[in-house]
């Protein structure tokens, strides 16, 4: 059934590595500053690794939280739209094709969808000046659950992923697992920005990142609904009976 769909867990993991060029780009900034800003001395790494791992937490953790409002929205009008499933997953399925055409530098549509978080970031992005410079791991925390509010592409385009999970729990933990995805990255960056920084964005990692997130975007598309064919008789299912997790047998390899 087309509706038997939904992102596994190792998937949204193999996505926040796939989209970890963006991230840099987006958070891999602030992460490096927090490292710099630093007095080097007794005790540095420890404390540079208890900082960096506390602003990834609040990040992660509010892109869980995030999960969670937008699942209890859509399984909601759900309820009320028995067409809401197929709706999400062609939303999921189109962000994700512009998120990979993005990562491959051959359009920069996504940057109109990450304009839709504006009027919350800019709430928001005054209480980060308050928290700066950081401190302690605390500040640190309350630092990574801001930012990670800041207008994203990726996490958009996983979020369309984690609308259509059958449970707000799952829909939560869909972002938890992409979050840890892109946390090497992050880490590194804090580390070693300027050899992360050369590593991720090289022309031929773009490429393939680009090319796997919008294979990942056409086997999200409910095709054979949007044309017509193969059954359409049947509606599509609303986002709270999707069951039966399955990823392409690609990404379930990889892993």
């Amino acid at each position: 059934m087309a509706g038997e769909l939904y992102l596994s867990y190792p998937s949204a993991f193999l996505i926040g590595i796939l989209g970890s060029t963006h991230c840099l780009a987006m958070c891999g900034g602030i992460s490096a500053s927090l490292s710099m800003a630093m007095p080097v001395g007794q005790g540095f790494r420890l404390r540079q690794t208890l900082t960096l791992l506390a602003f990834n937490g609040g990040r992660i953790g509010s892109y869980a939280l995030i999960a969670a409002l937008v699942a209890l929205l859509s399984t909601s009008a759900a309820s009320q739209w028995a067409s809401m499933g197929l709706v999400l997953r062609t939303l999921a399925g189109l962000l994700l094709i512009f998120m990979g055409l993005s990562m491959a530098q051959w359009w920069q549509g996504i940057r109109y969808v990450e304009k839709l978080g504006a009027p919350v970031w800019k709430k928001l992005s005054p209480l980060t000046h308050k928290l700066l410079p950081v401190h302690n791991p605390l500040q640190a925390l309350a630092l990574g659950a801001l930012w990670g509010w800041l207008p994203c592409g990726l996490v958009y385009s996983t979020l369309g992923w984690a609308a259509l999970q059958p449970t707000v729990p799952s829909a939560a933990l869909t972002m938890f697992f992409f979050g840890l995805g892109t946390l090497p990255s992050m880490l590194a960056t804090g580390y070693a920005a300027r050899w992360v920084r050369g590593l991720q964005s090289h022309r031929l990692f773009r490429k393939f990142s680009g090319v796997m997130l919008i294979v990942f975007g056409v086997w999200t598309l409910p095709l054979t609904a949007l044309l017509g064919t193969g059954g359409g008789h049947q509606p599509e299912p609303a986002a709270s009976q999707i069951q039966d997790v399955k990823a392409p047998e690609l990404f379930r390899s990889l892993a």
